[in-house]
């Protein structure tokens, strides 16, 4: 059965509704998950000094932070459509937050690895918050809410560039040595995080209507014997697998940016920890509106062009973003580097909004599988990417062939199909969105 009252409208500043609730619950438990997922990225050039890391190991800290979150985003949309996005959220915040905080307690490459990866699996949140938005809101804006709570949630990790060398500054200012202050940063991001697990609880539902249990209860949700299968369903889907393809050249990038670009800024242009971190963020920081953008403009095209005209700016927006990653690569002068990283970092997260403008209209009875296979293809990218990281490959030649593998996938758009059914479909729920969304915004002025 169809989930009823799905808001036709974003409405940024209101929190009455359970709509934008989980808008905004979704997009910042997202967000401060990012921000702890990488939040120990900025301070690696300290890290790797007290525990005397090699490249290769810092390469493999990389792969492992991502690696682990391939599992974990399978796992996760399969549980989102078994208990619901709410549960699901909370658990993995209070669980998760556990190895953000201890990881002060490694002293060896051998722990600190550990500590990576199990760190790793807070990054399957991403699945929640696009599950929670999909199953809110309706076809005419679904594109745009994924898209702006998932890119507000990828702010943390440029957030994270600048704000974690100034925990880590603050620490040191109150008299407390490196190494001890690198860790206590860690311990403050998972302590906020387990703190948005309890609020996560009591503020959200999981539909417009209310929670799973209650709804099954009422007969006004499908019983969770139904939901059975619905990862080999998705599974074997092979738009699902290109799209899984697809992400990871674009989420998976944004990962592997996330990971080296302090180091890549301090190693190749001489910057200090400070500035380097802050020339980073910048990479980050588009997710304010970039992912936005990517999501709205989808929304246009399957305005104006249907599910094929989602797909068509997918692929204008990933072939891109690879032209762009490649230039960036062979910058060797600061400002020339940090103007084409920005128009990288734009292209490469509106392509993630423009894949979760897709994603809703694949299966919706399998729609936490769905988007727990895409979003894994994002970590399995970033797993690729990084052992290019770990060899002796320079970087910028290592980013090059990264653009030019993004310029290779994008053509997988084209085995993105949906039939003449999926269209009328699409198009008829698209229509009673927009003709609901009229109706409100006439009462309202009826009422003003």
């Amino acid at each position: 059965m169809d989930i009823e009252n799905k808001a036709s409208k974003i409405n940024l500043f209101n929190f009455s509704t359970p709509q934008m609730r989980a808008f905004h619950m979704s997009w910042f438990a997202f967000f401060l998950c990012f921000f702890a997922w990488f939040g120990i990225a900025p301070l690696m050039a300290v890290v790797r000094d007290e525990l005397s890391l090699t490249k290769a190991q810092i390469g493999n800290t990389i792969i492992g932070s991502v690696a682990i979150t391939i599992f974990a985003r399978l796992f996760i949309g399969w549980l989102c459509d078994r208990v619901g996005p709410r549960l699901t959220y909370t658990w993995l915040l209070l669980i998760f937050s556990i190895p953000v905080m201890g990881i002060g307690f490694a002293y060896n490459y051998e722990t600190f690895l550990i500590f990576r990866i199990a760190i790793g699996a807070i990054g399957a949140s991403f699945v929640i918050t696009q599950y929670h938005t999909s199953v809110m809101f309706a076809p005419n804006v679904v594109g745009t809410a994924n898209a702006t709570s998932a890119g507000w949630g990828n702010l943390g990790g440029g957030v994270t560039q600048m704000v974690m060398p100034l925990v880590f500054a603050g620490f040191i200012a109150a008299g407390f040595a490196t190494g001890a202050s690198w860790r206590l940063s860690m311990v403050v991001a998972g302590a906020v995080c387990f703190l948005t697990g309890i609020g996560y609880y009591y503020l959200t539902t999981d539909l417009p209507d209310g929670n799973f249990k209650a709804l099954r209860a009422k007969g006004k949700y499908r019983p969770a014997e139904q939901v059975k299968g619905t990862f080999k369903l998705a599974a074997a889907d092979t738009r699902v697998w290109a799209l899984f393809v697809i992400y990871a050249a674009c989420f998976g990038i944004e990962l592997t940016l996330n990971n080296i670009a302090a180091l890549y800024f301090r190693d190749y242009f001489s910057l200090d920890l400070k500035t380097a971190g802050l020339v980073a963020g910048l990479f980050g920081l588009m997710n304010i509106f970039a992912r936005t953008t990517g999501g709205a403009i989808g929304d246009i095209f399957g305005k104006n062009g249907g599910l094929k005209g989602r797909v068509r700016w997918l692929f204008i927006a990933l072939f891109v973003e690879g032209i762009a990653l490649l230039f960036f690569s062979k910058m060797t002068l600061l400002p020339m580097a940090i103007g084409t990283m920005i128009i990288f970092s734009l292209f490469v997260q509106m392509s993630e909004g423009a894949t979760y403008s897709v994603v809703p209209f694949i299966n919706k009875k399998a729609l936490g599988s769905v988007s727990g296979i895409v979003g894994a293809g994002g970590n399995m990218g970033a797993v690729m990417a990084g052992f290019l990281f770990k060899g002796e490959i320079p970087w910028p030649e290592a980013l090059s062939i990264l653009g030019i593998a993004v310029i290779c996938i994008s053509f997988l758009t084209f085995f993105v199909r949906f039939t003449p059914a999926n269209e009328r479909e699409a198009l008829k729920e698209h229509e009673i969105a927009t003709a609901d969304r009229l109706r409100r915004m006439n009462k309202e002025l009826c009422t003003s």
